[in-house]
């Protein structure tokens, strides 16, 4: 299946600022899975393309003019594999993705949670606690920000797609289960809200498996893979620092487009 991507996120500024930096992960790259025949990123400043740890590429750009406001675009066209089961594997150790985050610890009654759904460490077990997370904790449109960390989000019994990620995450690590952070793309019909999205994986078997709570899914055929992480710190689309500006507005406009 071949998609058209069209990603912008505005911002506005209060006063004018200056000398910023902006760190962009909003490239998909081609794999198993998804092969991309174009993109492109549009940002104001001076950029220079790199990869992170996790082999993500890593866009920077540099502004030392005076502005107001920002426009950052991410466009092109990406064919999905729509026979992939698992996700797509890297050359890191799944080990790694064991490691404690912030937004991915785990308290007592998280644990508890989690081995009730999980008594045995199955694929279909996990599919199970995917289920029961979001009947615990529905998703709700805008119910977060990126600063909830897992136990506050399962504390809260609801979320978005970055806190049922992170609730997974946490309760998979606490049982032994590498668990990785995606950040990419879905593509469903009637359901533009949830175009820029975010799911989390299991690493079983020697592969890593798909849960996605919001929507249910376990296979990446509706999925394009931009950047994996531990948490959503590791693989944020825009990240930056600036000086003055005042007061910072941002909205985001995302299609995803079957063509």
């Amino acid at each position: 299946m071949k998609l058209m991507i069209n990603h912008q996120t505005h911002y506005q500024y209060t006063e004018w600022a200056k000398n910023s930096i902006q760190y962009i992960k909003m490239t998909p790259q081609s794999n198993i899975h998804q092969h991309v025949t174009a993109w492109q990123v549009s940002v104001p400043g001076v950029t220079q393309l790199k990869r992170d740890a996790f082999d993500n590429v890593w866009l920077t750009s540099s502004q030392s003019e005076p502005y107001q406001q920002m426009l950052i675009m991410a466009q092109g066209f990406v064919e999905i594999n729509l026979h992939s089961q698992f996700g797509v594997s890297d050359q890191l150790s799944p080990i790694l993705y064991l490691q404690p985050t912030a937004a991915t610890l785990c308290n007592t009654e998280m644990l508890d949670f989690a081995k009730s759904h999980v008594p045995i460490i199955t694929v279909s077990n996990f599919k199970k606690l995917a289920a029961a997370l979001l009947s615990y904790m529905p998703y709700i449109s805008a119910s977060t920000t990126v600063m909830h960390t897992a136990m506050v989000s399962f504390t809260d019994r609801q979320g978005v797609c970055q806190d049922h990620s992170h609730v997974l995450i946490a309760m998979a690590k606490a049982l032994g289960v590498p668990a990785r952070y995606v950040s990419g793309y879905l593509h469903v019909n009637q359901q533009s809200h949830l175009a820029s999205h975010a799911w989390a994986e299991v690493y079983l078997d020697g592969a890593w498996h798909v849960m996605d709570v919001s929507n249910q899914l376990f296979r990446p055929d509706s999925h394009v893979y931009v950047a994996v992480g531990r948490d959503y710190w590791d693989v944020a689309p825009v990240r930056g620092m600036r000086q003055l500006g005042g007061i910072e507005t941002m909205y985001s406009i995302v299609q995803v487009l079957a063509c």
